[in-house]
């Protein structure tokens, strides 16, 4: 190919791939600004919004909580203040083995996920990042300003064994923690 070819292709396909993100932002502007996308709580986002944002949360999460180190999560005192830490503070909106959610986390957007399976989806330093620091605009709060350092241990050391019980076991841990 000669040498005024070679710059004609890489002109055009640099102006076609110019011309393309200017029209992708321009369409990406008039979508945000037509106000077309609703972001009212009694709808779901749509899939690929929902995908991107789900996988963006976990590769922050990831990121943000590389360098925790856990503490001994075995303890039976931190076990049962974790049952009555998430009875109070966590059942209502994300439920657990037969106790669905309250009517409150039902009517979030997006709705609260169940943590039955937390422990095994997410490791304990994780577990303690989200709950330590919330999900914008997911109402998941942040608890580092509501409870203490041993408190917020005492949720993940919970979460950890919560895969493992039945719904009687949690009751029962449930009804201990009172």
């Amino acid at each position: 190919m000669r040498p005024d070819n070679k710059r004609l292709v890489l002109t055009t396909v640099a102006a076609t791939l110019a011309a393309s993100a200017a029209l992708a932002a321009a369409a990406g502007a008039l979508f945000l600004f037509s106000g077309w996308y609703s972001i009212g709580a009694t709808v779901q986002h749509w899939q690929p919004v929902y995908t991107v944002l789900e996988r963006g949360m976990h590769y922050s999460v990831r990121h943000h909580a590389a360098d925790i180190r856990p503490p001994d999560l075995a303890d039976t005192r931190m076990l049962q203040r974790g049952a009555a830490l998430y009875r109070d503070h966590c059942l209502q909106c994300h439920g657990g083995p037969g106790a669905p959610q309250a009517g409150i986390g039902k009517s979030m957007q997006p709705i609260p996920g169940p943590l039955v399976d937390a422990g095994r989806r997410w490791k304990p330093q994780e577990l303690y990042w989200i709950t330590r620091h919330g999900i914008k605009m997911s109402g998941m709060p942040a608890w580092e300003f509501r409870m203490p350092e041993d408190d917020l241990w005492a949720v993940v050391a919970f979460l950890g064994k919560l895969p493992a019980l039945s719904s009687k076991e949690f009751a029962l841990a449930m009804e201990e923690g009172k």
